[in-house]
């Protein structure tokens, strides 16, 4: 086993752990990994085909297999937070001192889509395994076209960084990049997309319906602080996500503790 602590002063080479729920074989996990070899031990433990939107879902009702695409590089037929899971047990080397979930082609913005998001739940999940972890997200130009060598670069700066200073505890990073030029980078508030998602109703060849649920037209609310507004001033936004989801000002609040106080239920 690898030995995974920082020692000051001397050459170190960190082990990098990269999930996705785009597939192993997305072109930004693929640049990340390669821009990143510069700063580091990179493995890919990412689901064999694209798992967008399953948020923090294991998979408990069927197997998972895993197949070895290269040295470094492992397809896992689950979901991201399964990645992580049989990474940090059964593949790697030893703990990892960051995982990097990303690089999304596609904003995750606003406090529905970190809810649903596969790429940030891959990172949420290394949180709860106590390792530093971040989701990457990048935005398209007006053309549609992303600019992963610039953003990786941008990540390859901040993995060191990070390394050398982690994160709070607790805390997982959730990172949007706009396609450049870039004016800088703001830290930022989760704001909303409401999505109206279009619900596509047909039948199937026994004349059986099914339901395709589609995206829709996300319409974005929050004030000039939140993430969804500040991505569109040319910054990138980095939010800090916690996993104690508590309310604590609700938690103290004694009208809500009058209510269930007042709820009639006889405990034996």
């Amino acid at each position: 086993m690898r030995d995974s602590k920082i020692i000051k002063n001397k050459p170190y080479n960190p082990l990098i752990l990269l999930t996705n729920d785009d597939g192993f074989f997305s072109e930004g996990i693929q640049v990340l990994k390669n821009k990143l070899s510069e700063n580091g031990e990179i493995y890919i433990v990412a689901p064999d085909n694209e798992k967008s939107a399953t948020s923090l879902a294991l998979t408990l009702h069927h197997p998972l297999r895993v197949k070895k695409i290269d040295s470094t590089t492992y397809a896992v037929s689950g979901t991201p937070a399964d990645c992580i899971y049989l990474a940090i047990q059964n593949i790697l080397p030893s703990k990892p001192d960051l995982i990097i979930s990303g690089m999304n082609p596609g904003p995750n913005l606003g406090q529905q889509d970190i809810s649903y998001s596969g790429t940030v739940a891959g990172a949420i999940q290394g949180t709860f395994l106590d390792i530093p972890s971040i989701a990457v997200s990048t935005l398209p130009d007006k053309n549609g076209k992303f600019y992963f060598d610039f953003a990786a670069n941008f990540i390859l700066s901040l993995s060191k960084n990070l390394i050398r200073h982690p994160l709070p505890k607790g805390v997982t990073i959730n990172i949007n990049i706009p396609s450049p030029p870039v004016k800088g980078i703001k830290l930022a508030k989760l704001g909303q997309k409401i999505y109206h998602p279009e619900i596509v109703s047909k039948k199937d060849p026994r004349e059986r319906d099914y339901f395709w649920i589609g995206t829709g037209m996300p319409r974005a609310i929050g004030d000039k602080d939140s993430d969804v507004n500040v991505i569109q001033t040319g910054y990138i936004t980095v939010t800090p996500l916690h996993r104690d989801m508590t309310d604590y000002e609700t938690l103290k609040n004694n009208d809500l503790s009058d209510l269930f106080q007042r709820s009639k239920y006889e405990f034996s």
